[in-house]
């Protein structure tokens, strides 16, 4: 099976390989990467790479009418992004090299170029734990990978743009999955109770179980409660409402010491609701079914349509609210359909292999576009009670 095979057919079709996906062809070198060299980002400031793709999207209301979104990033923006990407790399062994290949690419085009519409965007390259080793795992076998090479990484980029590009400027540090489980370690050590707190807008920790204590707090830091609030953290794993994390679900999950799994509504906050309150979503959705990584083929978006831009967003189609039920914690997505208009009646996301959904995984293929619109305009409101002029 070809390599672009594989980054075609993404995570599910990593779940039914054989093992030789797991073998290390190439042993990953060990010695720190220099973040001083422009190769070792996948996105910088002022340069046309993964993170200057096109953002155009397709409005469909709900009479099926539809307009055209454009994009454009800010010219100059007054503070900064910094993003680690989820588990994407087809890479063979158990930790990625440092070529940027599609898969890189394609996730930053769905969960950070966005953002360049408010800030200056920084997304390093790092040696993460591939979806190889992530299979190996499902499979009950050890993993081939190295999750402490993947943090020191990134770990090195942090310190990096801390030393020769922050300059006292605010910044949003962004994480999904993979990359969401090193932004804890991040802040666990790097910034939590450390100078670096000081610019920190908020933290966006995605698709990953933010463990936290009975005040809400990760640390020191509070979950978030309000738009204009800095400081803070957004955290949350979706789940359709119709299926919720059923009992062997790693997502949501309380953990062994009794931490709930925090969970923030980005979408509520804007509204000046709590959380657990349902409020629609601002989603940002594929128009060719991608996610954290290539997925299912997208469903169609309404009755006769045929959309040419690379995103597409459905008002009032989707809304949420974060529950808490048993020892799951979770974002539960409601599709708020209706057969009588043209519009489509549900969404993609779910994880499938050989056509039967792995409900464990929820919506986590997706849990980034399903409030994007909401996480890019609460950022911005951030920056604004940081300081940001």
């Amino acid at each position: 099976m070809t390599r672009t095979r594989l980054a075609a057919m993404g995570l599910a079709a990593m779940l039914t390989m054989g093992a030789s996906a797991c073998a290390q062809t190439t042993p990953v070198p060990t010695t720190p990467n220099d973040y001083a060299k422009p190769e070792n980002w996948l996105c910088l400031p002022g340069r046309q790479d993964a993170c200057a793709s096109d953002q155009t999207t397709t409005i469909v209301e709900a009479d099926g009418k539809t307009s055209i979104e454009p994009f454009k990033a800010a010219a100059a923006p007054a503070y900064d992004c910094f993003y680690v990407y989820p588990t994407v790399s087809t890479d063979s062994g158990g930790n990625s090299d440092m070529v940027i290949d599609e898969a890189e690419r394609r996730v930053v085009d769905q969960q950070l170029a966005r953002f360049s519409s408010k800030c200056r965007v920084f997304a390093p390259m790092y040696r993460q734990v591939t979806l190889a080793a992530l299979r190996s795992v499902m499979l009950g076998r050890p993993s081939p990978g190295d999750g402490e090479l993947a943090y020191a990484d990134v770990r090195d980029a942090w310190r990096w743009y801390l030393t020769n590009e922050n300059n006292g400027r605010g910044v949003v540090l962004i994480g999904h999955s993979q990359g969401s489980r090193i932004l804890l370690n991040l802040l666990k050590a790097e910034i939590d109770g450390q100078p670096a707190q000081k610019q920190m807008i908020s933290a966006l920790v995605l698709g990953m179980n933010t463990p936290v204590d009975a005040a809400g707090k990760y640390g020191s830091i509070p979950l978030c409660t309000k738009a204009d609030q800095a400081g803070c953290l957004v955290t949350y794993v979706s789940f359709r409402a119709t299926s919720p994390p059923p009992a062997n679900s790693r997502f949501g999950k309380t953990d062994a010491e009794g931490h709930r799994s925090g969970c923030v509504n980005p979408a509520a906050l804007l509204a000046g609701k709590a959380s657990s309150e349902d409020t629609p979503l601002h989603a940002y959705l594929s128009s060719k079914g991608y996610g954290a990584v290539a997925g299912q083929p997208a469903k169609p978006f309404a009755e006769g349509l045929t959309v040419s831009t690379p995103f597409v967003s459905t008002p009032g189609l989707l809304s949420a609210r974060c529950v808490s039920d048993g020892e799951f914690t979770y974002l539960s997505v409601k599709v708020n359909a209706d057969p009588a208009d043209p519009r489509a009646d549900d969404i993609g996301g779910d994880i499938a292999v050989a056509g039967v959904v792995l409900k464990d995984w929820g919506l986590h293929l997706i849990d980034v576009n399903l409030a994007m619109g909401d996480l890019v305009a609460l950022v911005d409101r951030q920056a604004a009670a940081y300081g940001v002029k």
